[in-house]
């Protein structure tokens, strides 16, 4: 996606009408379910970003602390990348965390039979579906090589080609509905970074197609100077419509920050993204019940001991224990009571540790949020087909088709998970834990 490329309403279901239809299987295109392991966790980010070829200095991402750019692309592997990456280590990623930063990790790998790009190798119509589950094998390889958490987000970059050959477009749609089965069977969010005028619009095309497997989020290439997430031609507003979206809407071009220049493209962001373990030391007492929630009602997982480092993917809301009711979650999937654990706040949530979210996409158009689990509560609005639904945990409440689970999002609202494509359509769906 670095050097070079080319420039170029909804309706809220009736109570009587949710309780009736059919969804769409959980495991199924184009909602596949993400299988997340225990340890997983999926951020987010929102606002401008920038790529740039070669991940930069830490020294310039210190430098660069004066921007407005808190996101940042990092080509991670792929038979295509091209820059070597001499500052890409896990200790870099760790570091430009803690300054605040979230990733966007890319994978450059095979590209369109009918690429435009020069000197690029490319998909083998025949092995296509192949070498996209080879593609995703590798980039979360090196995804995890890099200390970033499961569940995070992987954009595979497919760069311009010739839209108008039919063979190549099915090649491509193949490959990328590979990656994204691969993805979600191994518990990461899939992303796609693509033309308007070739890939994005294809998989538009394809957006409700029992055919294809559909990514989470849409990564546009457009450089027309706009960095709005809506209203790109040809692609419907409500399609990859919750926090699902980014767009590249500059090229080429050098800016400076704190004295330090870099040739970077322009990005705008609302969509998934990923961030490495962060270690923390267990502090008070002697020793601490890790538990199986966060909750002290969870079962024992097992024990932590004073001094001892953990390994952090997120933090959660659970039982208050003496001034906080933020419990950090360990990348095994174990909880403890952040009151435990010497991060900056003692009473809250902390950063640049993000909040544990498990998102899928939903499998019906126009799913409503509620203000409770059950459909009894008020009605706020409806989430659109294939949208990601931030899941942040689970409880009981009205029976709708097979299940009484109901999903608590993160912003606060409800949704019954009969039509949310998780792994059960009749019971909990781990590692979401109970509300």
């Amino acid at each position: 996606m670095f050097r070079p490329r080319s420039l170029l309403g909804l309706v809220p279901l009736a109570v009587c009408c949710l309780l009736l239809a059919t969804p769409g299987a959980a495991s199924a295109e184009p909602t596949t379910a993400v299988s997340y392991p225990a340890g997983a966790n999926t951020t987010f980010y929102h606002g401008e970003a920038f790529d740039t070829c070669d991940a930069p200095p830490l020294s310039a991402m210190q430098a660069w602390s004066a921007s407005p750019y808190r996101g940042i692309g990092i080509y991670i592997g792929g038979a295509n990348r091209t820059c070597a990456q001499a500052n890409l280590t896990p200790s870099w990623v760790l570091s430009v965390t803690h300054l605040g930063w979230r990733f966007l990790p890319i994978y450059m790998g095979r590209q369109a039979p009918c690429t435009l790009r020069p000197n690029s190798v490319k998909i083998t119509p025949s092995a296509a579906a192949s070498e996209g589950t080879a593609a995703a094998q590798d980039a979360i390889t090196r995804a995890k090589a890099l200390g970033l958490i499961s569940g995070g987000g992987i954009y595979a970059d497919m760069e311009n080609y010739d839209a108008s050959d039919t063979a190549c477009r099915t090649a491509v749609l193949r490959f990328l509905s590979a990656w994204t089965k691969e993805l979600h069977r191994q518990g990461w969010a899939s992303g796609v970074y693509a033309n308007l005028s070739s890939g994005a619009q294809h998989l538009s095309g394809v957006y409700t197609s029992t055919t294809y497997a559909r990514p989470d989020a849409l990564w546009l290439a457009r450089w027309d100077l706009s960095p709005s997430l809506t209203g790109w031609s040809g692609i419907a507003d409500g399609k990859w419509a919750n926090r699902q979206r980014g767009k590249q809407y500059r090229g080429d071009h050098t800016e400076t920050y704190g004295g330090v220049t870099l040739n970077i493209d322009n990005d705008y962001f609302n969509g998934p993204a990923a961030l490495p373990g962060i270690y923390y030391q267990v502090e008070g007492a002697a020793s601490v019940t890790a538990r199986t929630g966060p909750s002290t009602s969870a079962s024992a997982a097992g024990t932590v001991t004073r001094g001892q480092t953990l390994r952090l993917s997120c933090q959660a809301a659970g039982t208050k224990v003496s001034t906080t009711s933020v419990w950090d979650k360990l990348t095994n999937g174990w909880y403890v009571s952040d009151y435990y654990v010497d991060t900056p706040s003692d009473t809250g949530y902390s950063n640049p540790l993000p909040k544990c979210r498990y998102p899928y996409q939903t499998t019906v158009d126009g799913l409503t949020e509620r203000t409770g689990p059950g459909t009894s509560y008020s009605a706020v609005r409806t989430l659109p087909n294939g949208s990601l639904a931030w899941i942040m945990c689970q409880r009981a409440g009205t029976k709708v088709g097979t299940t009484s689970v109901w999903d608590r999002l993160d912003d606060g609202r409800y949704v019954t998970d009969y039509y949310v494509a998780t792994t059960s359509n009749t019971t909990y769906t781990r590692p979401a834990p109970r509300c």
